[in-house]
C-alpha cells in the first residue's frame, strides 16, 4: 500500500506538470512562427504580456514532467513484480522516448545556437540509420528541407497524440486535479518568474556548442564513435535493458545491473562534455 501511494504521488505531480506545460504551451503557439524561429521565440517576451514568464513556465514544467515521469517509471519498476503485464510494461518504456523526444524537439524549436546544433545532429543521426533512416528523418526533423515545420507539427500534436496512445491504459488509473497540488503549481510558478528560460544566440568565434542537458552525453560519444552506434545503439541497448527488468525472469538482476550500469556511464560521459 505503501509503496502504491508513492507511485500515485510520483505519477500525480508528473500529470499536475504535464498540463502546466501544455496550458503554457498553447499561450506561446498563438504566437509562434515555425518560418522564423529564432525571432519568434524570442521576440516572445515582447509580444505577448508576461512573455518571458510564460516561455519559462513552459520550459522548466516541461523538464519537470519528464524527470518526474523518470522517477514514476522507476518506482513503478521496484514494486510488486506482477503488478503490470509485460505487454503494459514494454508501453510505458515505449513511451519514454518519447516523452524525450517531446522535450527534445521543444529545444529545436527555439531555434537558437542549442537548437539548430541539436536538430541538425539529430537529423544526422537518423540518417545514419540503415534502410529507414531517410523515412525516420523524413517523420521527425527533415530540419535541412522544410526548417521547422515538421518538428512543429509533432511537437505540438504527432509525438503528444502518440504518447497518449502509449500511456492512455495506466493514465486512466489516475484522477488528478491541479488544486490538490497547490504547493507544487505554486513552486512551479515561482521558479519561473525568477528564472528566466535559456535563450543562446549564435555568438561569433565559438566552434563547440553544448545541446539539452539530457544530450551531452551522447554529444559527447559523438566525438568518438559513429553517429548510428553513438546515436542509436548505445541507446537502444539501454532500452532494450528496460524491457528485461521483470522480476518474475531469471535474468532480470543482469538487466538491472546493466541498467544501473549504463546509468553510471553515461552520467560520467556527461560530466566530462559539462566541462568542455
Amino acid at each position: 500500500m505503501k509503496r502504491l501511494l508513492l507511485e500515485t504521488k510520483w505519477g500525480a505531480l508528473s500529470l499536475v506538470a504535464l498540463y502546466v506545460s501544455i496550458l503554457s504551451g498553447v499561450v506561446l503557439a498563438l504566437q509562434y512562427d515555425e518560418a522564423h524561429p529564432f525571432y519568434s521565440a524570442s521576440s516572445l517576451d515582447l509580444l505577448i504580456p508576461f512573455g518571458s514568464f510564460w516561455r519559462s513556465l513552459h520550459f522548466y514544467s516541461s523538464q519537470i514532467f519528464f524527470l518526474l515521469s523518470a522517477v514514476h517509471l522507476v518506482v513503478i519498476l521496484f514494486g510488486p513484480g506482477d503488478r503490470l503485464s509485460l505487454k503494459k510494461w514494454m508501453w510505458l518504456i515505449a513511451s519514454m522516448p518519447i516523452a524525450l523526444l517531446l522535450l527534445f524537439t521543444g529545444y529545436v524549436l527555439r531555434g537558437d545556437a542549442t537548437g539548430e546544433s541539436a536538430g541538425l545532429i539529430a537529423e544526422n543521426i537518423c540518417l545514419s540509420i540503415p534502410v529507414i533512416g531517410d523515412m525516420l528523418n523524413s517523420l521527425l526533423f527533415a530540419v535541412t528541407e522544410e526548417g521547422m515545420k515538421r518538428v512543429y507539427a509533432n511537437h505540438i500534436i504527432g509525438l503528444g497524440v502518440l504518447w497518449v496512445i502509449f500511456t492512455w491504459d495506466h493514465l486512466r488509473r489516475y484522477r488528478v486535479t491541479v488544486y490538490e497540488h497547490d504547493w507544487f503549481v505554486l513552486g512551479i510558478l515561482a521558479f519561473s518568474l525568477i528564472f528566466p528560460a535559456p535563450m543562446e544566440p549564435m555568438k561569433m568565434g565559438v566552434f563547440h556548442i553544448s545541446g539539452p542537458w539530457f544530450f551531452l552525453g551522447l554529444q559527447e560519444l559523438l566525438r568518438y564513435m559513429q553517429p548510428f552506434v553513438a546515436g542509436v545503439m548505445v541507446p537502444m541497448a539501454f532500452m532494450i535493458s528496460l524491457a528485461f527488468l521483470q522480476k518474475n525472469q531469471d535474468w532480470g538482476s543482469k538487466a538491472r545491473l546493466f541498467a544501473c550500469t549504463w546509468l553510471i556511464l553515461y552520467g560520467g560521459i556527461t560530466l566530462v562534455a559539462l566541462g568542455r
